[in-house]
């Protein structure tokens, strides 16, 4: 299902990386993302409720350009 705040993401499972790019065209690197919270948000409903549940102040994260 499309999402209303999360336009992509990608997960680099060699460095736990996954990559977000919200609707507003900001993107972020969040570390140290587990091989397991990037599948279950890829399978997410919502992504935007699982990011907000698992991922959104739970790692670190850096803005990317």
């Amino acid at each position: 299902m499309p999402s209303s705040v999360i336009r992509s993401f990608a997960y680099d499972p060699e460095h736990h990386r996954l990559a977000v790019t919200f609707v507003s065209g900001k993107s972020y690197a969040y570390l140290g993302v587990p091989e397991g919270v990037a599948a279950n948000f890829s399978r997410a409903f919502s992504k935007g409720e699982y990011f907000n549940a698992a991922i959104r102040d739970l790692y670190p994260f850096e803005k990317l350009r």
